[in-house]
């Protein structure tokens, strides 16, 4: 069982790393993944609630349990804790800069000071005590946090920041102390023990690194814009029907059942299935797709989705947590709190980073102690060393990344359910795709009509339709729909038989009626050599001929394909340019499997694979390297679950979809490509975080120890390292933020620009009864200059009409009621 909860007073990812450690030790958990940058813990196990929360405070933080709101808790914590470090910065910087005016300022540049003060030095001192005082109250958090990790043996980035300012602060009470004794007892001038002073450090430190939170606070802000973005696109009111009424209503009140009225410009404020009407709807919130999609009665509507231009009514199948909008949202929420495998060697180091640090300290002060050097100067060094040390930088290297990626792809209509698929899918070597609904459009369609034996075109339909019509083929499909939109009407027929994997058979008053493979017609009556060379060209050509015969005589051949999808051959082009094997996979036979594999590029195309083995040879293929299965039916689930990534289409089924590592929202291999290009961008930006991580701290511990002095007098001033540890975090977290200008698609410019010079026009139409009236219509309105393409439905009794330049509305309501149809 999994379950999720908010842990708060984690402050660096040293924290984050003894919380998980105390988890995962409890008996009956099996996995612990905590996020710094969400707060968040998603634990796996049979631990009981009380167990866990008791391990955490026990840790020393406190912990909200899985009925918490997750989203609001963060949202008010992120506001409060910005809020909070404003206000502590500010008071801070007002003191610290009246404190290096007296301090530094008067001592180094002779700056003007009260009598009282530039005179006595103890009263200097006394003052300089007391505004540091104040800011260490201000700034009291750090030590409350500090000593608290210190105290349950879990030292932290907190702990570091009290040790290094406390000991300049109580190093120079001390210093304070003598000066009184050796002005007071001895009657000395004691000016000279002003430059043994560091309160100006201990303040200086506190309020430097509290304004590199304020800018990791605000900059880890930016990070879940995309997923606020994602959570307020759903729009707050909608308007349903009741009792016969039209009213308006919170969106979060709608029920399955309701009937939700959408008028154009209207978002959906729930999923489900158009009752009536007909429009384009722009599901780019989702999809990431640009270009609207129609829908009329019977097509599903999800939340968020815009209706561009007609009236529509719509059931409700779905609301609140359950619409596909929530849904993606929880993906994205589930990626972003779990690690990718490339956070481990981070998490390691994060786990003994401050004691690591702390030792290290200790050794520099005592080392040049034992060199010569006085007690302050020793102490300013391992003070540095506290202070320039950053294991936030660590601990956020990755969730940023991953966060800031996960939101990049959810915009673009991708989501990546964990942050190891998100990692991996830039790492596939060989991408498998499945043909049927993936590579290809998944609906066939009627592409040739060859006649024989002196029959007509008509004459071939009309058998065709009549033998066809009780069959639930998907190749039948194609036909009775071709048939249909001729204006043909079906026979009636007796004796039907399917007969699986040839074809079907039937009588027709007395006559005999057949169709299907060759295999099955040559079984029953002879095929010419030319009709089948015909045939042949055609399977040549990535189409499955359909041949019908009546009686012993061949009435001709109906070829049907699968068309395939728009993108797909540039798709394919660039993922080789990737440096990734493709591979088509189809049940189809050798003939038509190569005709379409080739004409998309792929390197390997394997036919004749029946559905239960496409997970055989996706194991076949992770022998050699890393493999993502691309597809979207329900016979490519346990192939994409075998696959190291899975990648289902979103036009695809709910059970190949939950199968899926990543889904792509959208219908097209181009998002295939996306989904890829981003994960390598991620994992790249994930690299360079972790190295700035590193680098830092590998460069800046040994300047701060004063290795470098003895070579070339290179010496760091700890107020410097704080401010270097206060902006290494904000450095990390807006290196993530680069991922916003991620580009999913280069060539959308140029496409954009063709698209913006088209128009769309939608009438409603009456008096169209049938397809011969849809092609009337058709053929005189796209005879008028201007007019690109005209699609026209009697169903829905609408003409929607694609205009390369603008056409008066008169012109084209006069063009279409001179033809006898109303225009309303």
């Amino acid at each position: 069982m999994e379950r999720k909860y908010n842990v708060t007073g984690m402050t660096c990812a040293a924290c984050s790393a003894r919380v998980e450690k105390a988890v995962s030790s409890l008996d009956g958990v099996t996995n612990c993944s905590v996020n710094l940058l969400t707060n968040s813990m998603t634990v796996t196990g049979d631990a009981t609630d009380s167990e866990i929360e008791n391990a955490v405070v026990k840790a020393g933080y406190a912990i909200k349990g899985s009925d918490h709101n997750e989203k609001e808790d963060n949202e008010k914590e992120n506001t409060g804790d910005f809020k909070t470090i404003r206000l502590r910065l500010i008071a801070s910087s007002v003191l610290t800069l009246i404190l290096m005016y007296i301090s530094m300022g008067h001592m180094m540049w002779g700056f003007p000071l009260a009598k009282f003060l530039s005179s006595n030095p103890l009263s200097l001192s006394l003052c300089q005590m007391l505004l540091a005082l104040g800011v260490m109250i201000i700034n009291q958090k750090f030590f409350i946090n500090g000593f608290k990790g210190i105290l349950n043996r879990a030292p932290n980035m907190d702990s570091l920041v009290s040790i290094g300012s406390g000991a300049s602060f109580f190093y120079s009470v001390i210093k304070v102390f003598e000066m009184s004794h050796n002005a007071f007892l001895k009657g000395e001038n004691v000016h000279y023990l002003l430059h043994e002073l560091y309160f100006e450090s201990a303040a200086m430190i506190l309020t430097l690194i509290t304004f590199g939170k304020l800018l990791e606070s605000y900059s880890k802000g930016k990070t879940t814009n995309a997923l606020k973005g994602l959570m307020n696109l759903a729009p707050k009111k909608s308007t349903v029907e009741r009792d016969g009424k039209e009213v308006i209503i919170d969106s979060k009140d709608i029920i399955p059942g309701d009937i939700l009225i959408v008028r154009p410009g209207e978002s959906f404020g729930a999923d489900g299935i158009v009752i009536e009407g007909f429009s384009s709807v722009d599901e780019s919130a989702l999809t990431g797709e640009s270009i609207p999609v129609d829908k009329k009665k019977g097509d599903r509507v999800s939340t968020a989705t815009v209706n561009k231009f007609g009236y529509l009514k719509c059931k409700v199948t779905a609301s609140g947590e359950e619409t596909s909008l929530s849904k993606i949202i929880k993906l994205v929420q589930d990626a972003t709190s779990g690690k990718a495998p490339v956070a481990r060697v981070a998490d390691k180091v994060s786990s003994v980073f401050v004691p690591v640090v702390i030792a290290l300290s200790l050794f520099t002060a005592i080392v040049w102690l034992i060199l010569g050097k006085s007690f302050g100067f020793s102490l300013a060094r391992a003070v540095s060393v506290l202070v320039i040390s950053c294991p936030c930088a660590l601990g956020l290297a990755t969730p940023v990344a991953i966060m800031v990626g996960s939101g990049v792809g959810a915009k673009n209509g991708i989501l990546y359910k964990t942050a190891r698929s998100l990692e991996e899918c830039g790492k596939i070597k060989t991408c498998i795709f499945d043909k049927t609904g993936t590579v290809t459009e998944g609906t066939p369609v009627v592409t040739d009509v060859v006649t024989a034996n002196g029959f007509t075109e008509d004459e071939l339909l009309k058998y065709a339709f009549s033998i066809e019509n009780k069959s639930e083929h998907p190749l039948s499909y194609a036909v009775k729909k071709y048939a249909s939109e001729k204006g043909i009407l079906p026979l009636d027929i007796t004796e039907f038989e399917a007969l699986p994997g040839k074809g079907v058979k039937c009588k027709l008053d007395e006559e005999s009626l057949y169709g299907g493979n060759y295999e099955y017609i040559s079984s029953v009556i002879t095929v010419n050599s030319s009709l089948k060379k015909m045939a042949d060209e055609l399977s040549d050509k990535g189409k499955t001929p359909l041949y019908f015969a009546l009686n012993d005589k061949i009435c001709g051949i109906i070829a049907v394909s699968d068309t395939i999808k728009p993108d797909s051959i540039q798709a394919i082009e660039d993922i080789k340019k990737m440096g990734i094997k493709t591979v088509m996979l189809t049940g189809d036979n050798e003939r038509c499997a190569k005709a379409i594999g080739n004409l998309c590029g792929f390197d390997e195309i394997i036919w004749g694979v029946a559905p239960g083995d496409k997970e055989k040879t996706v194991r076949e293929f992770q022998k050699k390297s890393m493999v993502a299965m691309v597809g979207d039916g329900i016979n490519d689930a346990p192939a994409l679950t075998s696959a190291d990534v899975g990648i289902a289409i979103g036009a695809g089924t709910d059970i190949a979809i939950d199968a899926a590592d990543v889904v792509v929202m959208g219908n097209t291999l181009s998002d295939v490509k996306t989904a890829i290009k981003l994960s390598r961008k991620t994992y790249q930006n994930i690299k360079e975080n972790l190295f700035w991580a590193f680098i830092y701290n590998i460069i800046g511990i040994p300047l701060a120890m004063g290795v470098w002095i003895p070579l070339f007098g290179w010496e760091l001033n700890p107020m410097f390292g704080a401010f270097a540890m206060s902006l290494s975090s904000v450095c990390v977290v807006t290196n993530a933020l680069r991922l916003n200008l991620f580009k999913a698609k280069e060539n959308n410019k140029t496409k954009n620009i063709k698209e913006s010079k088209k128009m769309e026009k939608l009438f409603n139409v009456e008096g169209m009864m049938c397809p011969h009236c849809e092609a009337r219509v058709k053929q005189v309105l796209e005879a008028l200059d201007g007019v690109e393409t005209v699609d026209a439905s009697h169903e829905n009794k609408t003409v929607r009409i694609t205009l390369s330049k603008d056409v008066a509305d008169d012109v084209l309501v006069k063009t279409i009621t001179d033809q006898g149809y109303k225009v309303f």
